[in-house]
């Protein structure tokens, strides 16, 4: 498999990924951003903690998530715990303007 290859194997992979996430994005609550991860959630509890030595660091738990990884063969998860020293962003997601408003 040449380098141009792989590039466009990528490439579909991503689009096919990204078209994925906005059919389930409407599914969601949150969104969460660690470091190494894009999460799509429902529920998601973010507890800052603090070593002996006085670092700080993040435990972050989430359940009924779709997780963006293009190598995942499945990205719905039903439990996800992710650890990290790093910056985490939760956001809460804007319902869809789309939706009906409820009735009276």
């Amino acid at each position: 498999m040449s380098a141009e290859d792989l590039e466009k194997y990528e490439t579909e992979m991503e689009l096919q990924l990204y078209r994925e996430y906005r059919d389930v994005v409407g599914l969601f609550s949150y969104v969460v951003e660690t470091e190494r991860r894009f999460y799509l959630t429902n529920s998601v509890q973010l507890e800052p903690r603090t070593t002996d030595g006085g670092e700080v660091w993040f435990e972050v738990r989430m359940s009924d998530a779709w997780v963006w990884d293009m190598y995942r063969p499945a990205r719905f998860v039903k439990n996800v715990r992710v650890v990290t020293f790093k910056d985490v962003n939760v956001e809460e997601l804007a319902k869809s303007e789309l939706e009906p408003p409820p009735s009276t």
